[in-house]
């Protein structure tokens, strides 16, 4: 399925357990295994005394406990959120209720979208909003730490990743992961949009990434031009099955996808989708109608 990249799922973690992964840096893994979310949600803590939680994780108590717990005598002054899917940024809302840390993100969910005049279906984590909303270049500083927000939408409209400057280490969320591709679900998620993003972190000089899910990825740029190279050998074999006769979504992901888990065939089609929704804007493709998940296809 996913033989041009090289993914790293030697990943091991114990629930509930605070570890140093870096200098400085610090990870608790929540209890949220699955086909999406690998071994779980990577809460990330930087700096010491007065430190920065990045993506809370699900609203699982048991969770935030630990997360507490482990931070005893130190204080959270900020909550950075990447994106708003419900294993990322519902604990925030405890955390904050529990600490008064105040919430950072780009803002509610779709709001990248809702600008365009795009109605963005609910899924996500509809009931959180930013305390302070942030920009593509804005920077968050704390007590020794500072990040600078970078803007990528695609995987959602209001994700952002977050460089940590001391360090030179980019928090991915799911933008970038180590251990598989990154699900794109129209219409909040896009794929041409995710693409332009992974083309614009490869210009930068991060040093290293680490995930929400998943262990930290060591040498970005050649795994960001796989994962680009990817993108567009999906686009080519969605353009090879109109050629052979397979116009419709579930044929194109029968072809395309060799011993697929079944419990991933909905990301699946969702990410076949999302490349359909952009060959259609560029014109290669045309639909029956119009562009949905159970339209027949031809060549444009």
């Amino acid at each position: 399925m996913n033989d041009d990249i090289q993914f790293n799922r030697d990943f091991r973690c114990e629930y509930g357990v605070m570890e140093e992964v870096a200098p400085r840096i610090r990870r608790i893994v929540a209890e949220n295994p699955g086909p999406y979310t690998f071994m779980g949600t990577g809460t990330y803590v930087v700096g010491r005394g007065r430190v920065a939680v990045i993506d809370p994780g699900p609203d699982y108590p048991e969770h935030v406990d630990a997360l507490l717990k482990a931070l005893e005598g130190e204080e959270i002054t900020h909550q950075l959120i990447t994106h708003t899917h419900i294993d990322h940024s519902p604990a925030a809302k405890a955390v904050k209720e529990r600490t008064g840390a105040r919430t950072y993100g780009f803002g509610p969910h779709g709001s990248g979208k809702y600008a365009e005049g795009v109605q963005v279906e609910a899924g996500g984590d509809m009931d959180f909003t930013p305390d302070v909303t942030m920009k593509d270049g804005d920077v968050i500083e704390g007590a020794g730490w500072s990040f600078q927000c970078v803007h990528t939408p695609g995987h959602t409209s209001n994700h952002l990743c977050y460089n940590y400057r001391e360090e030179n280490a980019l928090f991915s969320g799911d933008h970038v992961m180590g251990w598989s591709t990154t699900v794109v679900t129209p219409p909040d998620g896009d794929m041409a949009q995710y693409v332009a993003s992974l083309k614009m972190l490869s210009k930068r000089d991060d040093a290293v990434y680490f995930p929400t899910h998943g262990d930290r990825i060591k040498k970005p740029k050649p795994y960001l031009r796989a994962l680009i190279i990817h993108r567009k050998m999906r686009e080519g074999q969605i353009l090879g099955c109109l050629e052979k006769g397979a116009t419709n979504i579930p044929d194109m992901v029968a072809s395309m996808y060799d011993n697929l888990d079944p419990r991933l065939t909905g990301a699946a089609t969702q990410s076949v989708f999302a490349h359909i929704v952009e060959l259609a804007e560029k014109g290669a493709i045309n639909a029956d109608g119009e562009i949905t998940l159970s339209a027949v296809y031809e060549l444009g």
